[in-house]
């Protein structure tokens, strides 16, 4: 069983004088989340990598999986580490590496060697074709193919030489916590969960807020939003998400203003609350899901009524998203089974036969004129009263 794994990253490599910052980021996020696999797992960085040391006996598929769910991780390598010596007992090395990991091996391969160790004989080049002949004489079947081959075998000859052959991918992006915190608008359907993702993905810390509707939205749904928000924090970490009774704001709503804006003047609400909960957490920003055309709420109009009552940037990086496509990136990162539930969530239970896609601000700000007499108290009940959660993976 191989008991190291090399840690490949993308971005983070033209950071220039700040990449130590994110190279340590993505140490700590690799240490964190192995700690909640098992005991033993050692990382360290060593120029331009970082290594992952596992204890004998790990669980390597857990570990694996593990390492898949950390952003700033483009790919995962299962290294062997043998003793630096002379290139006779590199060859030797790498023979017993081949005849480990692809016995009988008879596909095309490419040898690419960095000697970074400069003491050792031969150039990388030189390394290149020495070890490529060694694996044609050893394995008769065997081509080489430098463009496209079927293998590529990895050497990289530091203090001690390091040998791997195969990359699981990981999910990119920049290390959790290099990028500010956010608030999430989360809701139990397709695209705020991808969202929240998506934003996590560039490095962005999580908050999280869900509108709740009882009775007209069950415990299951509530529930449902928390399964979805721990899906997501497998790869963010830990989300603190505050439920907020949303109830008696939605039915004022619908008693006193026109239904065409029931779902604009609604959603403002949810606005204005959600950044409220933003600045206390000190946030930097809203996050939704939303993607212009998808629904009449998301019109360009309906988008542009909504961002009226936000002083805080609001994100949507769905925005240009079709709907198959958020589909297919919730498969991938594994929340779209628990969206699907049929447990609705207050978005969907009071939606206006025939809603205005094309708000008018003005309009609208007149319509909530109607609220005065008990809306600000309604909303700092809401407020008060919410329940914060904190969701983890663990």
């Amino acid at each position: 069983m191989v008991h190291s794994f090399l840690i490949k990253y993308g971005e983070i490599g033209i950071k220039g004088k700040n990449r130590n910052l994110f190279e340590d980021a993505l140490a700590r996020s690799v240490r964190q989340t192995l700690a909640r696999v098992g005991e033993g797992y050692t990382v360290r960085k060593e120029r331009g990598r970082i290594y992952v040391s596992c204890p004998e006996g790990y669980d390597a598929e857990a570990a694996v999986d593990a390492l898949q769910h950390i952003f700033g991780i483009v790919g995962i390598c299962p290294v062997e580490i043998r003793e630096r010596t002379d290139p006779q007992q590199l060859r030797e090395d790498i023979l017993a590496y081949m005849d480990a990991e692809h016995p009988g091996f008879s596909g095309t391969f490419k040898v690419h060697a960095k000697r970074i160790e400069k003491t050792f004989p031969m150039s990388s080049m030189e390394t290149d074709a020495y070890l490529g002949e060694a694996i044609l004489e050893h394995f008769p079947e065997a081509k080489v193919d430098v463009h496209h081959p079927e293998l590529m075998l990895d050497v990289e000859i530091r203090g001690e030489v390091y040998i791997y052959s195969k990359v699981i991918p990981g999910p990119g992006g920049m290390p959790v916590g290099t990028n500010g915190k956010a608030m999430l608008l989360l809701s139990g359907g397709i695209d705020s969960p991808v969202a929240g993702w998506m934003i996590g993905k560039r490095g962005v810390v999580l908050d999280a807020v869900y509108f709740h509707a009882p009775p007209y939205t069950s415990e299951r749904a509530k529930q449902k939003v928390v399964d979805l928000a721990r899906i997501v924090s497998r790869y963010t970490g830990p989300i603190w998400l505050r439920v907020v009774n949303f109830t008696d704001i939605q039915l004022y709503i619908y008693d006193q203003c026109p239904h065409d804006e029931l779902t604009i003047i609604m959603r403002r609400y949810m606005m204005r609350i959600a950044e409220h909960f933003a600045r206390e957490n000190e946030d930097l920003g809203l996050v939704t899901g939303e993607s212009i055309g998808q629904v009449a709420s998301q019109t360009m109009q309906s988008l542009m009524a909504t961002n009226d009552v936000c002083t805080l940037p609001v994100y949507r990086p769905l925005i240009g998203f079709d709907k198959n496509d958020i589909i297919d990136l919730s498969k991938k990162i594994g929340t779209f089974e628990t969206s699907i539930l049929p447990f609705e969530d207050c978005c969907t239970i009071f939606v206006a036969k025939h809603p205005v896609t094309k708000p008018n601000v003005g309009i609208i700000r007149r319509s909530e004129k109607k609220l005065e007499e008990k809306i600000d108290a309604l909303v700092n009940e809401a407020i008060e009263t919410a329940e914060l959660i904190k969701i983890s993976a663990d």
